[in-house]
């Protein structure tokens, strides 16, 4: 395992996370230990949850690890969230300064521990002033519940005003961004990436396998079946089974995919994760697992190395669609200053 810096912080973790949503729900308490096991023997060092994962349930089991593994504890850098419902009144849910005062000490507690080292803001909250936002999470860097801060699912524009209204307010700086990042989602790279490059701001990103779809598992025009998530609902979310399976470029994508996973002796979903470590801004990604046969699968791509050759292979498959303009080869030429003669 290999370790990089936090975003702009000085804090080390590992180039890959234990993401742990499954835990509670996909994963039961002794299933979840085994994967932490399995992980920090692995170098791992990052975990990612948040308060609504299991309800909360996530949480508690990974306090109980914790408490039970006093070593790795030590080494261990938490993550976790806060924004969505908790309960049901008015003030269980945004980023206002009640409701987070109320998450981040649910969430200390149910982990068991004194100090998160980032907590993230879940989404954009539309009602809640973002300077309000912003000094609590300031004051609680202060107070050393937390050591830094970061934000998921933000906008490129969100984020930068984000950053700039920290810099005015001589506030902590946010110092990571967790976004839905894979090669059959690379939206993000028009606006949410270059924002992070010119903050200095590191990105988690999330769902590298775009829901199962790049571990190679499903066929073209087959739907799936039995213990996967799509097989279990094909209308999953942002990768249901329909509109991926007709999408010419998904296939393209995962020929890709297969094709450098076997000249690496790899397999798909480690092909897929080691692209994004190769990719600008990115921090650690954040990997997902029912089992322990899944995470150590995918723990095989720290290392993998993939070559510039393969690389550019996958970004071209990969390429997101776009108009001429201003994202398309237009856009990129009317804003690519060069100086010409050398000078």
């Amino acid at each position: 395992m290999d370790y990089r810096k936090l975003g702009n912080s000085g804090t080390i973790v590992s180039e890959l996370t234990l993401g742990t949503m499954t835990f509670g729900s996909e994963a039961d308490e002794t299933t979840s230990h085994a994967i932490l096991d399995t992980f920090f023997e692995h170098g791992g060092t990052f975990i990612d949850t948040a308060d609504v994962y299991s309800a909360g349930v996530s949480e508690t089991i990974i306090g109980h690890w914790l408490e039970s593994h006093p070593t790795e504890a030590a080494q261990a850098v938490i993550a976790t969230k806060g924004r969505f419902p908790m309960g049901t009144g008015p003030n269980d849910v945004g980023l206002s300064r009640r409701h987070l005062r109320t998450a981040l000490d649910a969430s200390l507690t149910r982990l068991g521990v004194e100090h998160i080292d980032l907590y993230q803001m879940h989404a954009w909250d539309a009602l809640t002033p973002l300077d309000e936002t912003l000094t609590f999470l300031n004051d609680a860097v202060t107070a050393g519940k937390i050591g830094y801060y970061g934000f998921s699912n933000y906008l490129g524009w969100q984020l930068t005003k984000a950053v700039h209204r920290a810099i005015a307010l001589h506030l902590a700086p946010p110092v990571t961004l967790q976004p839905q990042y894979s090669l059959l989602v690379r939206d993000i790279e028009h606006e949410v990436v270059p924002a992070a490059l010119d903050a200095g701001i590191g990105l988690l990103p999330w769902s590298p396998l775009g829901g199962g779809w790049l571990t190679g598992k499903y066929k073209r025009d087959e739907a799936p079946t039995g213990a996967s998530r799509l097989g279990e609902n094909p209308t999953r979310g942002m990768e249901a089974w329909e509109a991926r399976n007709a999408d010419p470029r998904t296939w393209d994508v995962l020929s890709v995919v297969q094709a450098t996973a076997q000249d690496h002796d790899a397999t798909a979903s480690q092909v897929a994760i080691a692209w994004l470590l190769e990719q600008p801004a990115v921090t650690s990604v954040i990997l997902g697992a029912r089992t322990v046969d899944q995470l150590v699968d995918n723990l095989g791509a720290s290392g993998l190395g993939l070559s510039t050759a393969d690389v550019l292979a996958l970004n071209d498959a990969s390429a997101p669609r776009v108009d001429e303009y201003p994202y398309g080869t237009a856009g990129v030429a009317q804003r690519n200053r060069k100086l010409e003669g050398g000078r």
